[in-house]
């Protein structure tokens, strides 16, 4: 059973020396960071329960329990898990990557994917995906995953040289606008163009995505509702939860009960 845990963290797994149409791993892991990488095989990456924040050349990406994304081949990434991550991770050759989006996208993973997602994963490396059962079932995958609803986890970051502090601290709540004028010697007209013309969103826009993105990450990992608002500079937890529910239209206990693998 191709079971990768804790003790197995530290070896080298490379799904590009295997020969099979996809390659599918499960595996437990804490306190992970993978290092920027890429492969030359397409990979789906499901957290099935806890959270995985995967920082890509132009975007930060977030996964929260119940929730994959689809990365293209040849795409540079780097997955950081905080506390205990049980995730599945499936890769698919190259010529079988053509058949499924090339852009990288976070999508919701419905039952039926999450049942043919599990079974790949727990598959033998060396298995035969051309016929009977197994060809459906490969069949379905790609189709489930393209169907898939897709999710806004997806943050774009601005390569304007002034912004780099900003964008190269994931964990560090931005600042307001007017405190990010004086830091990076540019009046809030400038930064707001250079944020609309780089990541289509104004600044204003741009820092409430990155707190919605960032709640979730510290939810998902055990913090409480309190310490969450007041780590994202809210005044209180009932302004928070009215800010995650206007984001998300559901109230951050709800979200993330609604998270929860069956």
């Amino acid at each position: 059973m191709p079971y990768l845990d804790a003790t197995d963290a530290t070896d080298t797994f490379d799904p590009d020396s295997f020969e099979a149409e996809v390659i599918g791993l499960a595996t437990s892991l804490g306190d992970h960071d993978s290092g920027s990488h890429l492969h030359q095989r397409g990979q789906l990456l499901y957290a099935r329960r806890g959270c995985i924040r995967i920082t890509l050349a132009d975007r930060l990406c977030l996964l929260p329990p119940s929730r994959a994304v689809w990365i293209p081949p040849h795409t540079a990434h780097r997955a950081v898990m905080q506390q205990t991550v049980d995730y599945r991770s499936l890769w698919f050759r190259p010529d079988l990557s053509m058949s499924l989006p090339n852009d990288v996208r976070v999508i919701d993973v419905r039952p039926l994917l999450r049942a043919v997602l599990e079974s790949i994963a727990l598959a033998d490396f060396h298995e035969d995906w051309r016929h009977g059962r197994h060809a459906h079932l490969l069949g379905l995958c790609i189709h489930e995953i393209g169907d898939a609803p897709q999710e806004a986890m997806l943050l774009p970051l601005p390569s304007d040289r002034r912004l780099v502090k900003l964008t190269s601290q994931p964990d560090r709540m931005p600042p307001e606008l007017q405190v990010l004028e004086e830091a990076v010697g540019a009046s809030g007209k400038t930064i707001t163009r250079i944020f609309q013309r780089e990541t289509g969103m104004g600044y204003q826009q741009w820092r409430q995505q990155w707190r919605l993105m960032r709640s979730i990450e510290l939810l998902a990992t055990g913090h409480s509702i309190s310490y969450t608002a007041a780590e994202l500079e809210f005044s209180s937890d009932s302004i928070f939860i009215s800010f995650f529910r206007k984001m998300l239209g559901d109230t951050p206990r709800s979200y993330l009960d609604r998270s929860l693998p069956i």
